[in-house]
């Protein structure tokens, strides 16, 4: 291969680094006879992640054939090299060798053309996501710098390195138009409510005008929850829209909730064994009246929709239950804190996995005179069925403890798998009909079943 003198100035097939192969006749040094010496110089410099390898020294290993250790007579050694011997170059001599014919040519340069592809692709890619990254990095700091005063996420330097941390400059890169996801992620946090609250999909549709674009699990989402973990360097192992009610953004005020029968706000006035849902924007702002006199003062709790559809068959007018229907948001947790403080006792279970000893703790941090309700280490044993047909595992990294019954935790990472309320139903629904726990929870701590708190 020939390159005139009056070549452009980089490599015109992109092979080597800032176009040293100009104004050079390569072809002397791409001789099959040479190719022993450059593959070496490849492999080096793959290793070294150095696309010139004009510095420094190597080792190389000399072939068995004369005319191939002939070849590099000048550029290695004055004279022929012994065959089959290993000996470290020093890669400047071999520079200043190779600038005699033509003044910017390296060792890497001439190996990619003899090899027909740029060395060190990795080193290169690594270059060019740094370059990337500070690009990105620079217009992250613009756009801090333009949010208003009264903002309540205002990402700083340091949130930079936390974002590194969390895989989400990862995640940015590999954006199609990582500017763009960075420029709507700020104009979301610009129209963050700095008092008050804001419903999700109208601030979505305010800041891009797709009332979608904050919807779970896109990447300006998880972008937005990342700035605002990042600045309040808060934990982001929880659910989502616990990280967004944090941030006065509602998912949605009129889905989700708490199943309820026989549990009303104060005013309300259901039918017996009418099922119907608070919604959030109910929940946020529930009165509950206080217990009649002479009745039990107990309000059971689940997550799972089929013990609520169970206890409606079932259901007498005293049955008084929640049902979740997966993780309880903050505003749920809130709403049973209140009711517990209208003089309610609640009693709270959910299936024997990690989310489900997740709600329970969470209502019992909220909630501390609530009591679990057979989730026992024995509740759990009779809730296994015999023989799944497609027995789950259990997520044991994320299962965590068991506080009101230390064995529970012990003997479900023992047995590996989860059982759910469904293995129970016979049992709840005849405490549902009492109107209170079973006296064999140990969680009851003594209380008589009838008492007031």
């Amino acid at each position: 291969m020939t390159l005139l003198s009056s070549g452009p100035t980089t490599c015109p097939e992109q092979l080597c680094h800032n176009g040293a192969c100009r104004r050079t006749d390569l072809t002397p040094l791409l001789s099959p006879n040479v190719r022993w010496l450059w593959d070496q110089v490849a492999q080096r410099a793959d290793q070294r992640g150095d696309a010139v390898m004009n510095s420094g020294t190597m080792k190389i290993t000399t072939p068995h054939s004369p005319a191939q250790r002939a070849a590099v007579i000048g550029l290695l050694a004055p004279r022929t090299l012994p065959p089959g011997v290993t000996r470290r170059i020093d890669l400047d001599q071999l520079t200043q060798a190779l600038s005699r014919r033509g003044p910017d040519l390296t060792p890497g340069a001439v190996t990619a053309h003899a090899l027909g592809r740029p060395l060190a692709p990795r080193a290169a890619d690594k270059a060019r996501q740094t370059a990337r990254l500070t690009t990105l990095q620079h217009l992250r700091s613009r756009l801090a710098r333009a949010l208003p005063a009264t903002a309540p996420v205002r990402p700083d330097d340091a949130g930079w390195d936390s974002l590194r941390r969390r895989g989400t400059l990862a995640r940015l890169q590999q954006h199609p138009d990582p500017e763009r996801l960075l420029k709507a992620c700020f104009a979301v946090l610009h129209h963050l409510p700095a008092a008050g609250r804001a419903d999700r999909r109208r601030l979505a549709h305010t800041a891009t005008g797709s009332p979608h674009a904050l919807d779970a699990g896109t990447d300006l989402a998880c972008l937005v929850l990342a700035e605002a973990a990042a600045w309040s360097r808060a934990d982001t192992a929880g659910a989502a829209r616990e990280a967004w009610d944090r941030l006065g953004v509602d998912l949605d005020t009129l889905a989700g909730g708490l199943l309820t029968l026989g549990v009303h706000p104060a005013g309300w006035h259901i039918p017996a064994n009418q099922p119907i849902v608070l919604t959030p924007h109910v929940l946020r702002h529930a009165q509950w009246p206080a217990p009649r006199p002479h009745e039990h003062p107990w309000v059971f709790l689940t997550e799972n929709p089929a013990v609520a559809a169970a206890a409606l068959d079932d259901a007498e007018d005293r049955v008084r239950l929640l049902c979740t229907v997966g993780t309880p948001s903050r505003t749920e947790l809130q709403a049973l804190a209140r009711l517990a403080a209208a003089g309610w006792r609640i009693a709270v279970r959910a299936d024997f996995d990690a989310a489900g000893l997740a709600l329970v703790r969470a209502v019992l941090h909220t909630v501390p005179e609530a009591e679990a309700w057979r989730m026992t280490a024995d509740d759990y044993t009779a809730s296994l069925h015999p023989s799944p047909f497609e027995p789950g595992t259990l997520d044991l990294d994320r299962l965590g403890d068991a506080p009101w019954d230390p064995p529970l935790a012990a003997a479900m990472h023992a047995c590996g798998r989860p059982a759910y309320e469904e293995g129970l139903i016979d049992q709840l629904l005849a405490d549902l009909r009492q109107g209170y726990p079973s006296a064999t929870t140990p969680a009851r701590r003594h209380t008589t079943a009838g008492a007031r708190p």
